[in-house]
């Protein structure tokens, strides 16, 4: 009979030890903490719910990445999150439904099916705030801020943004009279920037709006790239001009908050178009080939939910951000060291000390002080003069 290494995890899924579990769990506290200073309220959602609801407004590689299974009690397919912004969209729209502007933040495991790349986690811990309610360029700056602000946290360094708009491929794409079919052949050819295939695909359109759609390949680079996009868009219909001036706004007012932020403009690269609805952002830092933070708006998303709503957020992977970070999430361990002793004096000792937030470490039977130190005491309870102190752990 063969046998079964049952210590074994499937690809992807990995455990987290202690000291590594401490880091990503002080992490998540100060994150959300950092969250809520700037008025985001913490929501918790299931991990399992009917796949028609997690897969809201979600493309192909959502759907992929969703885990299936079937409820015995209703018979209906249910799906694992493997994204949790679809839960919270859901939230706001049919559970809170406030009138005004709604911030909510989350924090919790998701479980991928397929992973985002062959390196990355199936099993990531999503890290997230979503503003609902609001459809101004406004929006769009306070969480980019905060996404930014969340990456100092960590000290991620060396990082870069690129930012977009997918109003301006729409808004082209509508003018052109594109349908579904056609649409998706040019999106897919400018997301490879296959020139030739653009212009194949372009060849029968309105001269004017072929070269501009042709162009969208070649419009990236750094902010210089907007005043070049401007004269070449300035034909282009009111919704792709509105949609470049939200660029230009939205990088004059980054360049003053982060003046040293390298930002990178594509206005051909789509992520998320099937998605997002507008401001679509990402960042990145050398030698990762996936963003490590991402996000964008996606109004309406709440209409499947009974109450459409505008809607713009972020979401990271917390354990990529501490492994890359610098940040000094969790202190040595230290700790107070109590003997195994039957006296009522000791215990009314040790639970006052838990109390007043000190970490005490009973002994138990057979153990002594290289026990201690190996839990990471360093200093013990000794009786002196008939009551117990806290005196340094003897070396």
């Amino acid at each position: 009979m063969a046998t079964v290494d049952r210590w074994l995890l499937p690809d992807g899924i990995e455990e987290v030890l202690p000291a590594e579990a401490e880091r990503i769990e002080s992490a998540r506290r100060r994150m959300l903490d950092l969250f809520q200073r700037w008025g985001y309220e913490f929501v918790i959602t299931p991990h399992m719910e009917f796949l028609e609801s997690l897969l809201v407004h979600a493309g192909h590689d959502l759907d992929l990445r969703t885990f299936k299974v079937v409820d015995p009690l209703s018979g209906r397919q249910m799906g694992l999150r493997a994204d949790i912004t679809p839960q919270v969209a859901r939230l706001d729209a049919h559970a809170l439904r406030r009138q005004g502007p709604a911030r909510l933040c989350y924090a919790g495991s998701v479980l991928h099916a397929k992973p985002r790349a062959l390196s990355t986690s199936r099993s990531p811990i999503q890290l997230g705030a979503e503003l609902y309610g609001d459809s101004s360029a406004g929006s769009d700056l306070e969480v980019i801020s905060l996404m930014l602000e969340m990456l100092e946290l960590s000290e991620v360094p060396d990082v870069h943004m690129d930012l977009g708009h997918v109003g301006i491929y729409r808004g082209l794409v509508r003018a052109a009279g594109l349908d579904g079919e056609a649409e998706q052949a040019l999106f897919d050819a400018l997301q490879r920037k296959a020139m030739d295939e653009v212009t194949m695909l372009t060849s029968g359109l309105e001269s004017g709006l072929a070269g501009m759609l042709r162009a969208l390949a070649r419009l990236c680079g750094g902010r210089e790239i907007l005043e070049v996009a401007e004269t070449t868009l300035a034909s282009a219909p009111a919704d792709v001009r509105e949609a470049l001036a939200t660029l230009r706004q939205l990088s004059a007012q980054l360049a003053v908050r982060h003046p040293q932020l390298p930002l990178y403009f594509d206005l051909g690269e789509l992520r998320g178009y099937h998605y997002h609805t507008g401001v679509v952002f990402a960042a990145f830092v050398p030698g990762s080939g996936q963003s490590i933070a991402q996000g964008g708006r996606y109004d309406d998303i709440g209409a499947d939910f009974g109450r459409a709503r505008p809607a713009t957020g972020f979401s990271a992977d917390l354990k990529t951000l501490v492994v890359l970070g610098n940040a000094q999430w969790s202190v040595a361990p230290c700790g107070i060291w109590a003997p195994v002793l039957d006296d009522p004096a000791l215990w009314q000792q040790v639970s006052a000390l838990r109390r007043a937030g000190e970490r005490v470490v009973q002994a138990l039977e057979g153990q002594g002080l290289d026990e201690a130190r190996a839990a990471g005491c360093d200093r013990q309870l000794r009786l002196q003069d008939d009551s117990w102190s806290v005196v340094p752990l003897v070396h």
